[in-house]
């Protein structure tokens, strides 16, 4: 079975693709001896991690890359393979990916990092993989690694093979009206944002673009009967209830969404509906936006609450056959935009949303001020313009901000 496992190891090697990267392949190193990839399925993190083992080894046999999921590790512990591995092989870097779908993975990560000083460890799991909830806490050994989808900036990259760098927030906040003006000369970026929007976000998207929607749908499909039935303690019969929710999220137009609501809609009690969302934003299929309001945001509940992205959006939609609400995608455009790039936002009581001290209106290119009139540091957000004008950002520069 290990010639298998090899065999699978340099076949993947062999056929991995390095003409794009992730924006996070170029930070991402092997500084700690325990290092997590965490993020959405279908995100490329066993892309990324392959590339980086293909750039950086000269001779890979210096390490290793697995899956936990094989079949290999039904009757066999990580730690005995590690283990052999290093001392017949003197393997010292192991990549693991798959990583949650290993029973007690956190124990033996810890035992592993523990017994062997002169070994790194690189494992890749779902998104509810949180340290801190296993029974041993890896979370001050681990230098962790979060990937989410493609932001529009890596879509047009990865499209048309462009070169197009990123920008930070504060120059985004600064410079928008120079930015916008040297962006307005990309040929067709308008008609790209809109594409990006609908498939866009997976690195997949190129594949096939008529199978895309039912790749989302089997994505969804894994995550909850997959890596949610493994990882919470769900009935099976409870787990239907998950995308029911997703549903619901997919055909109302954005505003605030309650656990007592969605709770009357699918018969269950609001605390029950709160613990839903709860796992379906820790395993990525969901977003919330917390109010702006001082105190413990633990204790608040969500103001909004979104489907993660807005492929999701129209692939639920379409398979509901219902068009997604136009002010939903703007909406969820900004907010997946803003939290991949690692902003805190907020639902604002003026204008729809807050951002350190500044507030921002979400609208189409015909939005005016009137919810922001008057209000310092507020800004419209625009969606189907190219020239940004004083207080006036266009809607797809905020996804260039990783």
């Amino acid at each position: 079975m290990l010639d298998s496992l090899q065999l699978i190891y340099n076949r993947l090697i062999n056929e991995v693709t390095t003409t794009h990267y992730r924006f996070l392949y170029h930070t991402f190193n092997l500084n700690g001896r325990l290092v997590g990839l965490i993020g959405p399925r279908g995100v490329g993190k066993t892309t990324l991690i392959l590339q980086y083992i293909k750039n950086h080894f000269a001779d890979i046999n210096q390490a290793f890359y697995f899956s936990a999921d094989h079949i290999y590790f039904k009757s066999n512990t990580l730690y005995e393979f590690i283990e052999k591995l290093y001392l017949e092989q003197n393997r010292k870097y192991f990549f693991i990916d798959e990583i949650h779908k290993y029973p007690d993975w956190n124990q033996e990560l810890k035992n592993l990092y523990d017994g062997f000083p002169s070994i790194t460890l690189v494992f890749s799991g779902s998104s509810s993989l949180d340290l801190v909830k296993g029974a041993y806490d890896l979370s001050r050994r681990a230098k962790m690694y979060h990937l989410p989808g493609l932001s529009f900036r890596e879509y047009l990259n990865f499209n048309h093979n462009t070169q197009l760098e990123p920008f930070t927030f504060e120059e985004l906040t600064k410079d928008y009206q120079t930015i916008s003006a040297k962006l307005a000369n990309t040929e067709g970026i308008l008609g790209d944002f809109r594409r990006y929007l609908q498939q866009g976000y997976y690195p997949f998207f190129a594949d096939d673009p008529l199978s895309y929607y039912e790749r989302l749908l089997n994505i969804i499909d894994k995550t909850i009967y997959g890596d949610i039935s493994n990882f919470y303690n769900l009935r099976t019969g409870s787990l239907g209830n998950l995308g029911k929710i997703l549903n619901y999220l997919a055909s109302i137009p954005p505003g605030k969404v309650s656990s007592y609501n969605i709770g009357k809609n699918l018969g269950i009690d609001d605390k029950t509906a709160a613990n839903y969302l709860q796992i379906l934003h820790e395993t990525g299929l969901t977003t919330m936006v917390y109010p702006a309001e001082t105190g413990n945001q633990g204790l608040r509940k969500p103001e909004k609450v979104f489907l993660s992205n807005t492929n999701l959006q129209y692939a639920i939609g379409g398979n509901l056959s219902k068009q997604p609400e136009i002010g939903t995608i703007r909406e969820l455009a900004f907010i997946q935009s803003t939290q991949n790039a690692g902003l805190n936002i907020f639902h604002s009581k003026i204008g729809d949303y807050q951002i350190n001290d500044m507030i921002y209106e979400i609208g189409g290119k015909n939005k005016t001020n009137t919810q922001i009139k008057g209000t310092k540091n507020a800004y419209l957000v625009k969606d189907d313009i190219l020239m940004a004008s004083k207080g006036s950002i266009p809607l797809m520069l905020f996804g260039f901000l990783y």
